[in-house]
């Protein structure tokens, strides 16, 4: 899943991104109300955390034209403003949650879960590829009826595997998409991801459904 925070507090920002990223979100930062506002305009997040009080556009005016342009992603308020009258406000301009600060990241984590859990029950929660399935929403891994237990990145990793089944997908894209980082070509971080993700998705099983394309990448598909 992909997150946008839009938080002008340099340790705030860092802490959520930090937290949200051993979880196994893929996060975007924004240190002012524009440049949140054409993050959020690119359509490419399943999720925004939204502060109140930023530079250049404040969050009440972000969150209006992020709606009146027809965007429907998810919007958590993240606020140090506790009155009630902040709250409705925010609430009735379109923004899904509303957390105050200080907050506890548990807390956090499980309001954004519950707000992607809306969106996504009103699709297919499910990816099934072979005899692999993943629900998104329970974060839970099943093959021939077995449970196989994830860590918060190899479920990040599967998840885009399976997202893209047949499609080949470079060491670049999946760096970028899981970890969020720039690929370094004398890295082998994506490889060892991969190889462990193997012993548990495909080891037990007989049938690999990972497969290695020399010179390019990484597909999950049946063969």
């Amino acid at each position: 899943m992909h997150l946008l925070i839009v938080e002008d507090e340099a340790k705030t920002a860092a802490y959520l991104r930090r937290g949200l990223q051993e979880n196994g979100f893929r996060v975007d930062v924004a240190t002012d109300g524009v440049d949140g506002l054409h993050r959020a305009l690119e359509g490419t997040h399943d999720l925004v955390v939204l502060d109140i009080m930023l530079p250049r556009l404040d969050g009440w005016e972000l969150l209006r034209q992020f709606r009146a342009a027809g965007r429907e992603t998810p919007v958590l308020m993240l606020t140090a403003r506790d009155g009630v009258n902040d709250r409705v406000k925010g609430l009735e301009g379109g923004a899904d949650d509303y957390l105050i600060k200080p907050f506890a990241f548990s807390e956090l984590l499980a309001r954004i879960r519950v707000a992607l859990r809306r969106v996504q029950s009103q699709t297919d929660s499910t990816l099934t590829v072979g005899d692999l399935e993943l629900d998104v929403l329970t974060r839970r891994a099943v093959r021939q009826n077995a449970r196989i237990d994830l860590t918060a990145r190899e479920f990040a990793l599967l998840w885009l595997l399976m997202r893209h089944a047949g499609e080949v997908l470079s060491r670049t894209l999946i760096a970028e998409k899981v970890w969020d980082m720039n690929f370094d070509g004398d890295s082998n971080v994506v490889e060892v991801a991969v190889r462990r993700l193997r012993r548990k998705v495909d080891a037990p099983f007989g049938r690999p459904l990972i497969h290695t394309v020399r010179g390019m990448g990484y597909v999950l598909e049946q063969r």
